[in-house]
């Protein structure tokens, strides 16, 4: 719990009552390696905080194959925020790809905090535009080169992540083959 409590305490300063009450409100879960957490069609009604282990963010795409988007890893918020938000159904899944240890905050849990806590919803605010910008960063710089250099991008930029995520799931993400990926990485080694 202390993880959390240091990454809240980036955004905002809490006194020991407030943070005792957000630790209070939490729940500690263990997803198994390729449970979901939240799934496509479904509106999301908490939010995980990742304290061990890694979430894939993927969807299908129009020909029916599974697009990974992302990758949520360690001291990081799990959530389609747009379909928390709106409480409308979510378009994409959030899969733990290996073993992943979380603490959920229920939607009534955040409720309530926001009504207690006079900063909650100021600290929520920056958690949440520094994650944009994080995951708009992830994404669109990635896109205009070609596979090699997406991939060492992806392995300078997310080095904790290129051991730990299956081939298949780093090349969806690259949007490459797999074996291309392999090619790629006998090419570079």
């Amino acid at each position: 719990m202390e993880e959390l409590t240091n990454y809240l305490l980036q955004f905002q300063s809490l006194n020991k009552q407030q943070v005792d009450l957000v630790l209070s409100k939490v729940e500690e879960r263990t997803i198994e390696k390729d449970a979901y957490f939240s799934e496509a069609g479904k509106i999301p009604r908490s939010v995980a905080f990742v304290l061990d282990g890694i979430f894939r963010v993927c969807y299908f795409n129009k020909e029916g194959e599974e697009i990974t988007k992302y990758f949520i890893d360690e001291h990081n918020f799990a959530v389609d925020i747009n379909s928390y938000n709106y409480g409308v159904p979510s378009s994409e899944y959030i899969q733990a790809i290996v073993k992943t240890k979380i603490l959920v905050f229920s939607k009534s849990a955040l409720d309530e905090l926001s009504e207690t806590i006079v900063p909650w919803d100021s600290m929520i605010s920056k958690i949440i535009s520094k994650v944009l910008i994080e995951k708009v960063n992830r994404i669109s710089p990635m896109m205009a080169e070609d596979a090699k250099t997406r991939y060492i991008e992806f392995l300078n930029r997310f080095p904790n992540l290129a051991n730990r995520v299956p081939l298949n799931y780093l090349a969806s993400y690259i949007g490459i083959t797999k074996s291309s990926l392999s090619r790629i990485r006998r090419e570079i080694t």
